[in-house]
């Protein structure tokens, strides 16, 4: 299975948003986005033309693919399951991505990015109610604990996240104990709660046509 290995600053770029893909350098003014905000390519400073319907929906997808560093066959998975569940389809394809391990281990502040955080939760770095998970893609639930294994907790990585506490990512559904490294699960996330950067309607028109 492929996996983009190309500078991930290029995605922003080509997404025209940023998507918080490279930890600290995305807050610097290193950040590639910041300098060069148009699309990469010989032919990105050109003036974007109007885009179409099928344009917008396939452009918002792939915007929620890579925030969340997921593969197509993943995200329609996810889909299919919104679909099934009650309630509206978008808000349920945005729950299902943020319960995530990966992705509330970076809320909690624990990892700079995402693609960090599932690298940590694959190498046995945290626990999941006191027992050990390695799967990023694990579902958390409402009263579940996330904390770093104690023989981990030495490791610079969750060092340098107990000196920081940064809370720019953190959200109202999740608690966190940053000098225990823990994260609580109070509540399942709802649409208001999320800070997700996407119009979650244009992914439904798009997979229902």
């Amino acid at each position: 299975m492929a996996r983009y290995t190309d500078a991930k600053c290029k995605l922003c770029r080509r997404e025209g948003a940023k998507l918080f893909l490279k930890g600290d350098r995305c807050f610097s003014p290193r950040c590639s986005f910041d300098r060069r905000g148009y699309a990469p390519g010989e032919h990105g400073q050109r003036p974007r033309r109007k885009q179409s319907d099928f344009a917008l929906q396939l452009r918002e997808k792939q915007k929620a693919r890579r925030i969340y560093g997921i593969f197509e066959r993943q995200f329609r998975k996810y889909f299919a399951e919104a679909e099934r569940q009650p309630g509206v389809t978008g808000d349920n394809l945005l729950r299902l991505l943020e319960r995530r391990l990966d992705n509330v281990v970076f809320r909690l502040g624990f990892a700079p990015s995402r693609s960090a955080a599932r690298q940590l939760v694959r190498h046995g770095h945290f626990q999941v109610n006191g027992r050990k998970v390695t799967i990023p893609s694990y579902a958390l639930v409402r009263g579940e604990v996330v904390q770093v294994a104690e023989k981990s907790r030495s490791l610079h990585v969750f060092k340098e996240a107990k000196e920081r506490r940064r809370e720019d990512q953190l959200c109202a559904w999740i608690s966190r104990d940053i000098d225990k490294l823990s994260g609580h699960i109070m509540e399942m996330p709802a649409r208001d709660a999320i800070p997700a950067n996407v119009n979650e309607q244009l992914i439904v028109e798009l997979y229902s046509k």
